[in-house]
């Protein structure tokens, strides 16, 4: 397997260049799954596992071979639920992105919508999800939505999106649906956190 990062120097300095907000940290993120890496990189790793700085990739949310990581962005905003035949249903995601492409670094906004959609607000460029085929697993995180891939239907634009052919969403936390009953025609916005990352087919 190929194995996709970032130096350490060269990383931290690209990402100081491009003035990533403070308190948005992508460490590990452009790393292989904990689970598929050598156990040799010892106490260090496990200290870096433990932190919590690198998410957990279950391996079946692992894209086919021949996709590469393209950009990592972390997600803040809610998960939209519609009251429908007394239960709540989801509606659709709201919320922004910010985070770095791979090659070449640099800083990327993006909004998550319905479809689920993503679409830069930097370049126009969006990628559209299947709702068919896509793959769950539990999150870490307690009472919190699960984690997902995706395949791209549709892609539009050169942009960030343009070439998009699998989204993972990871370590999320929050935006689970409200228990008990609901009145007809309410809705209801869950807050809700995760990171996103992109791939693209191997050039």
């Amino acid at each position: 397997m190929t194995r996709l990062s970032i130096p350490g120097a060269v990383g931290a300095l690209a990402l100081l260049a491009v003035a990533v907000p403070a308190g948005v940290s992508f460490a590990g993120t452009d790393r292989e799954p904990a689970e598929s890496r050598p156990a040799q990189a010892g106490a260090a790793q496990a200290d870096t596992t433990a932190a919590g700085a690198s998410p957990k990739v279950p391996k079946s949310l692992a894209p086919p071979a021949g996709n590469v990581l393209h950009a990592v962005l972390k997600a803040r905003g809610v998960q939209v639920y519609a009251c429908r035949e007394g239960a709540w249903s989801l509606l659709e995601p709201a919320a922004s992105l910010t985070g770095v492409t791979l090659h070449p670094v640099k800083k990327v906004t993006a909004l998550h919508f319905r479809g689920p959609s993503w679409q830069s607000d930097q370049d126009g460029s969006l990628v559209e999800g299947s709702p068919e085929g896509v793959l769950r697993e539990p999150s870490d995180h307690p009472d919190s939505i699960p984690q997902l891939r995706i395949t791209a239907r549709t892609t539009r634009g050169d942009g960030v999106f343009g070439k998009v052919t699998y989204i993972q969403r990871l370590d999320t936390v929050g935006g689970v649906a409200p228990a008990g009953a609901c009145a007809a025609n309410a809705t209801t916005a869950v807050p809700y956190r995760a990171v996103y990352r992109f791939f693209t087919a191997k050039g």
